[in-house]
């Protein structure tokens, strides 16, 4: 699933794209909204709230979009091909200009302008959000202090915008196991702000890091900085310098289906018991 960075990326292209663009056609495809046509309407702008995508349209509408696992939103000029297969389109919003395509998106639906709080009300605090609350972050993570901190920060009630890659990157890099409880991380403080400084730094860049170097243009499969979309040196990394300590790799429960979950037992395993 896309991190919150990528959703904060996406957002901002859209909405540099399309606001204040008048669209010339819409085409839902989705049971729900298949009759519904805006256009006509002009596009207000599209933020991001966590890993949700709000595309405001005129004064009453706003199409809500939800990445999931697979989802994706390209930009296509009117002569271009698309680059996902037709069938996977779920929503097409088009200008005099443009084509945003929203390929197997997880939630498309159009909801009231007023009622944006239903969708994404439940959250915590964004981490890019420009509402950022440190300190509320922290009490909702607190309030379950026998919480695996592995899962708490998951949680998008809790803080909103790290996925599975950067859960498991933001508690290596603070030298915490997953499992350890909530309440007994030695300065969570520290560690949500490590990971506010994580996303604040991907969020510019197509090739995520958590370590500070970036992949090597142009390496070829097998080199040992090919495939680093995930991280450098983190924990975990597709493919990395054979030096580097050997990762372990969990499936745990989450939402009631199982994620992976990759830590470095030799870093690890010296502080807190294995999952």
């Amino acid at each position: 699933m896309p991190e919150g960075d990528t959703v904060w990326r996406t957002a901002r292209r859209l909405d540099e794209t399309l606001t204040g663009a008048l669209l010339t056609r819409t085409d839902f495809r989705v049971p729900a909204h298949a009759l519904l046509d805006l256009t006509g309407q002009h596009v207000v702008g599209t933020v991001a709230r966590g890993k949700h995508l709000l595309t405001r349209i005129g004064e009453e509408h706003t199409l809500h979009t939800h990445l999931k696992m697979e989802g994706s939103w390209h930009l296509y000029r009117h002569d271009s091909r698309w680059r996902r297969p037709v069938h996977e389109a779920r929503v097409v919003l088009h200008t005099a200009d443009w084509q945003a395509v929203g390929f197997a998106l997880g939630i498309t639906e159009v909801i009231a302008r007023e009622d944006e709080h239903t969708v994404v009300g439940h959250l915590g605090p964004d981490l890019l959000g420009p509402d950022w609350d440190e300190g509320e972050a922290l009490r909702r993570l607190t309030a379950e202090p026998d919480r695996p901190v592995g899962e708490a920060i998951l949680d998008q009630r809790n803080l909103a915008g790290i996925g599975n890659m950067y859960r498991s990157e933001i508690c290596f890099l603070a030298g915490v196991h997953p499992a350890t409880p909530t309440g007994q991380v030695p300065d969570l403080g520290r560690l949500v702000r490590r990971a506010k400084q994580v996303l604040e730094t991907n969020k510019e860049r197509a090739v995520q890091s958590t370590t500070g170097g970036r992949a090597r243009a142009g390496a070829g499969a097998g080199h040992p900085y090919a495939e680093r979309r995930w991280t450098d040196e983190g924990s975990t990394g597709a493919r990395v310098a054979s030096s580097h300590e050997a990762r372990l790799t969990a499936c745990v429960p989450f939402g009631g289906r199982l994620r992976q979950l990759r830590w470095r037992a030799p870093c690890w395993s010296r502080r807190t018991p294995a999952i």
